[in-house]
């Protein structure tokens, strides 16, 4: 172990102190801001080894972190949050006996830079105040007062088992969404016992759990309309932006604009929900987008609205194999309006099950509406799409409602399978209409599940597809309601002139091509 005159403190050392030191010993364990603003050092990037002089965001971050069990914090980026979580930390478990901190960062690297800005801050720090340390690692720190400093990645089991008296979250939002999902449902039970959690970030998706959190945490405002210190979680919210900080202005944010672009500078500097990947739909676009809560049930599927007498409805069809992977989808849109009237999404139904629920979806429209409505049904032949064509055949075409709808193909080409088969070709074109559609409010979406995975339906490769960890059966099957929809107006009349009267022509003008 290291002796007196080095960086680390030996532990359980005997020691004389004056009587300054002891008053300053009492002044910071009284005061994390004391502490950091009197004692703390960081490592500026230009600037090397500087004193930690907070600025007045900072010392309100710090209060936040310290009189509150619960503390969610959204922050621009190098806004300096890190710094003051590491020196928060160090002061907590100095100063307060017997105490078990994890840091959980979303990555590696992310949890080996914070424990380096807390060995820096400890190791910097007058001899004096140092607590002895009996292990002293990368990953890791033991005082002798009987309190601990570890450090982690976020997992879905990450805590589980442990007793907690911090739980340190850094870059939450940025935890894959069904980790930090399974990561949270595992540590409620730590913190609901009496363990104190802080969570920074800065923004990415506006559903995540990290979303989900802040924004339970704002919810503040009491039925008298008097605002209270924490959300309905129980959560402390602080909030600050590029303009908190002292050394920037407008000139600096021009500049910065410039350098990354209005999207990423909103996400970024202002803290605004915008998402981070190359989206189908623009990114801007998509955070307006509202969800809406289904206002009924047909067993498991959601409906968003009832059916009308007037009108043609699309029903699409993205099979799977039903064994617990990726889940089937079925899609319901109205004509001429594309509006969603109702989806199904489930990853443990068989082929037939599935089958059976596209058919009471069918029924269901059809009594709904006095059988006054044109149903126009169909499903994607790709792979596991010839199962369902199977069961198709088995079931009997005749005893499904509605009309079975199969891509045109151009004279001279074998009809081929029916249904929709989806080449590169006919995806990436089916993504621009679906792409148009929505940026220009000709399509309205009311699923919440549906515009998640839009969120998650990003540029990959020459294609556009669920990025990794997260699902598009919702899309694709929204991508065959439209591929169907302009195969319908190709012979169907009524539906055509519903589109043109609609101001739909520009994007589903029919091709002139003709079908077997």
């Amino acid at each position: 172990m290291a002796t007196e005159n080095t960086f680390v403190k030996s532990p359980f050392q005997v020691e004389k102190f004056t009587d300054e030191n002891v008053r300053e010993l009492a002044l910071c364990a009284q005061d994390p801001v004391y502490f950091i603003d009197t004692y703390c050092w960081v490592q500026h990037p230009t600037k090397g080894k500087v004193p930690f002089k907070l600025f007045d965001y900072q010392r309100e971050l710090i209060h936040c972190y310290h009189e509150n069990r619960y503390s969610i914090n959204m922050l621009g980026r190098q806004m300096g949050k890190t710094a003051c979580a590491a020196a928060y930390l160090v002061w907590r478990a100095m100063f307060m006996a017997d105490q078990t901190i994890l840091i959980a960062a979303h990555k590696f690297a992310g949890a080996q830079e914070i424990m380096q800005r807390v060995r820096y801050t400890y190791e910097t720090l007058p001899n004096f105040l140092k607590a002895g340390a009996t292990s002293y690692n990368k990953g890791s720190i033991d005082f002798d007062n009987g309190s601990r400093i570890i450090s982690t990645t976020t997992t879905e089991t990450t805590a589980r088992g442990m007793s907690l008296s911090l739980i340190y979250c850094d870059e939450f939002a940025f935890v894959k969404p069904r980790i930090a999902s399974e990561f949270w449902t595992s540590i409620s039970p730590t913190l609901s016992t009496g363990g104190k959690c802080i969570i920074t970030s800065t923004p990415n998706q506006d559903d995540d759990q990290f979303a989900q959190i802040w924004k339970e945490a704002t919810k503040n405002i009491d039925e008298f309309g008097n605002k209270q210190a924490l959300g309905r979680n129980g959560f402390a919210s602080i909030k600050f932006i590029w303009s908190d900080h002292p050394d920037r202005d407008e000139a600096w944010a021009n500049v910065e604009r410039v350098k990354i672009g209005e999207e990423r500078f909103l996400r970024e500097h202002e803290c605004e929900f915008i998402i981070a990947d190359e989206t189908l739909i623009n990114s801007m676009k998509l955070v307006t987008m509202e969800s809406r809560e289904p206002s009924g049930k047909l067993g498991q599927v959601r409906i968003f609205k009832y059916p009308e007498n007037q009108g043609a409805y699309v029903i699409g069809w993205d099979p799977s194999l039903g064994t617990g992977g990726d889940p089937a989808a079925i899609q319901v849109f109205k004509l001429p309006e594309l509006e969603q009237i109702a989806e199904w999404q489930h990853n443990k139904t068989d082929i037939q099950g599935q089958l059976r629920t596209l058919v009471a979806i069918l029924k269901w429209i059809k009594e709904e509406t006095h059988n006054s409505a044109e149903l126009y049904w169909s499903v994607e032949n790709n792979t596991i799409g010839e199962a369902a064509l199977i069961s198709i055949r088995e079931f009997g075409e005749e005893h499904i409602p509605g009309t079975f709808v199969q891509e045109v193909r151009r004279a001279g080409q074998n009809r081929g399978r029916r249904g929709f088969n989806t080449s590169h070709k006919t995806k990436i074109s089916a993504c621009m209409r679906l792409k148009n559609y929505v940026e220009s409010d000709k399509m309205t979406i009311y699923s919440h599940n549906l515009l998640r995975e839009l969120k998650n339906f990003i540029a990959r490769g020459a294609s556009f597809a669920a990025k990794e960890g997260e699902t598009d059966d919702l899309v694709m099957a929204t991508i065959l309601t439209l591929r169907m929809v302009e195969v319908v107006m190709t012979w169907d009349s009524k539906t055509y002139d519903r589109l043109i009267n609609a101001g739909t022509d520009e994007v589903l003008r029919p091709m002139p091509i003709g079908f077997l």
